[in-house]
């Protein structure tokens, strides 16, 4: 009897050691992980940048505020991304003034793993339509972990190294279902917005450790300047 006692508890004492560092590695470990994989897409980014190696966006000049909408002519649509590569970098000074994340192309989970991911089937990053962009909420960097403290009137500023883009938010934090796919279209329908513009739209999972529902937030492009004139305003301390 004694024995088996021992045996067992030997045995909670296994499951419970393995549990513990399996917990240390979801929390601690892949995001170390993450941090660096992600601060390697962006000196990636930046070397190509530095070395003239630039795919620019078409970007409307001047402030866009309001709905979104530019004015003229749509400019032409510039070439696809390449699947699973990094072509921006995102700022959010809500989320504090070191928080930079790249964007990379396609959401697969191994995509993610590495940074935030644009929405295939989505905009370009300033063209007319809803650039959207999916980012992990815990695990793998926690890059969208204060994802409920943004609000109305939030900057969120990204980059193609030619061009700096401004957008803020208009709606949101938004809590819907994974099916809820319309979260995404060009003019999405429960974000308020009642005509074609330049959108961006943010997703993340919710609750924290789960991924039953979604948080979104939508914002319009405020504002473009080339990156020879310095850094936007939202970006100035």
């Amino acid at each position: 009897m004694r024995v088996v006692v021992r045996t067992v508890s030997e045995l909670c004492i296994t499951v419970g050691t393995v549990i513990v560092l399996f917990v240390v590695y979801v929390l601690f470990w892949t995001g170390v992980k993450a941090d660096s994989v992600m601060d390697d897409q962006i000196d990636r980014l930046q070397e190509r940048w530095a070395q003239g190696d630039v795919r620019p966006s078409v970007a409307p000049s001047g402030s866009e505020a309001g709905s979104g909408e530019g004015s003229g002519a749509s400019p032409a649509r510039p070439a696809p991304y390449v699947a699973d590569e990094p072509f921006a970098i995102m700022y959010i000074p809500r989320l504090g003034f070191t928080w930079n994340k790249p964007v990379l192309e396609g959401t697969a989970a191994s995509t993610l793993k590495k940074g935030l991911g644009h929405y295939t089937r989505t905009a370009q990053l300033g063209q007319r339509g809803n650039f959207a962009v999916a980012g992990h909420r815990r695990t793998y960097g926690d890059p969208f972990k204060d994802f409920p403290r943004l609000r109305a009137g939030d900057a969120v500023v990204l980059t193609d190294g030619t061009t700096w883009f401004t957008y803020r938010i208009d709606k949101g934090p938004y809590k819907t279902v994974p099916a809820d796919i319309e979260v995404i279209d060009p003019v999405p329908r429960k974000s308020g917005y009642t005509r074609k513009g330049r959108y961006l739209t943010l997703t993340t999972c919710d609750p924290e450790w789960g991924h039953s529902h979604r948080l979104i937030v939508w914002a319009h492009l405020d504002s473009t300047q080339p990156v020879e004139a310095g850094k936007p305003e939202a970006l100035r301390r």
